[in-house]
């Protein structure tokens, strides 16, 4: 199985000699293969064979709003190829696909309806993405030596999908395995007759479900905070209430001073504001061991 405390070699060939156009992804030492095609370049890849067999392949969109979630559609087919052509003229919401198959070519029906099942399953448990499918895919049963083979095609997949710039499968907040030890850490937040709780991530910063938000903000406040506290509310990310406005589920910020604002309603520093338990604040935490080198 896959595991992430080996290095791994991950090659990208830029088949349109453009960064934005067509991608293959390859991982050392795998024999599946990733390509990824920018909606307006599907009828460019009428030639190329590699496309036209038996795989996995999600459509990736945008979020419609600036508090809402991006959209993904996850899919199997015989021929790739076909199935993308019948999505452009079908489904309007994506922009990006991205499909995996095997360079042995040895996914047989079977195999990718397992796998079509086995990622939808992992990013409704993640809840990151938007799900467009319709309807949830059946999983085929196959054998237990097939069952080990095609979870470790999937780790794969996750990999080249985080390369890519995709995270359907990656929860907000990573679960921390304590026997290893973590310098990530729980953080809390007081103020205005408020408490929410957060952790710093590798993309920003995360208030968990249940904390609080103001319920007004203060007339400095800015209008960008302003409008997206109203946003917060009118999505369902965040319960309006004549006491208190609760989040209903964990939210991403791009900083931890931009959470910190929103949930108290006013201009503050996220970094001396969020503090652990022992109340020291983040950016203590994060200068520790720095200054001194």
């Amino acid at each position: 199985m896959y595991s992430n405390s080996f290095g791994k070699t991950i090659k990208l060939f830029l088949l349109d000699a453009d960064p934005e156009g067509r991608v293959i992804c390859e991982l050392s030492n795998w024999t599946g293969k990733a390509f990824r095609i920018p909606r307006g370049k599907v009828k460019d890849c009428a030639n190329r064979d590699d496309l036209k067999t038996t795989g996995v392949y999600l459509l990736f969109g945008k979020a419609d709003t600036s508090t809402g979630k991006p959209r993904v559609y996850i899919g199997e087919a015989e021929n790739a190829f076909d199935r993308l052509k019948q999505h452009v003229s079908k489904k309007e919401f994506w922009n990006e696909a991205v499909v995996f198959f095997s360079k042995d070519e040895n996914l047989n029906k079977a195999h990718i309806k397992y796998l079509e099942s086995r990622l939808y399953e992992m990013a409704v448990k993640a809840g990151r993405y938007e799900l467009d499918n319709d309807v949830t895919p059946t999983r085929s049963a196959i054998s237990e030596s097939d069952t080990a083979e095609l979870e470790e095609f999937m780790a794969y997949v996750k990999v080249l999908l985080s390369s890519l710039g995709f995270k359907p499968f990656e929860p907000l907040v990573k679960p921390v395995d304590v026997s290893f030890g973590s310098d990530e850490e729980r953080l809390y937040l007081k103020g205005r007759s408020v408490s929410a709780q957060g952790q710093r991530t590798a993309e920003g910063f995360v208030v968990f479900a249940g904390s609080e938000m103001a319920l007004e903000s203060v007339p400095s406040c800015g209008a960008s905070i302003i409008k997206l506290r109203n946003e917060l509310i009118q999505t369902g990310v965040v319960e309006a209430g004549s006491h208190g406005h609760v989040f209903k589920q964990d939210y991403l910020f791009g900083s931890p001073s931009r959470a910190a604002v929103v949930v108290l309603g006013r201009n503050t520093n996220g970094l001396t504001k969020w503090r652990n338990s022992h109340g020291i604040s983040l950016k203590e935490l994060e200068s520790d061991g720095i200054e001194s080198t």
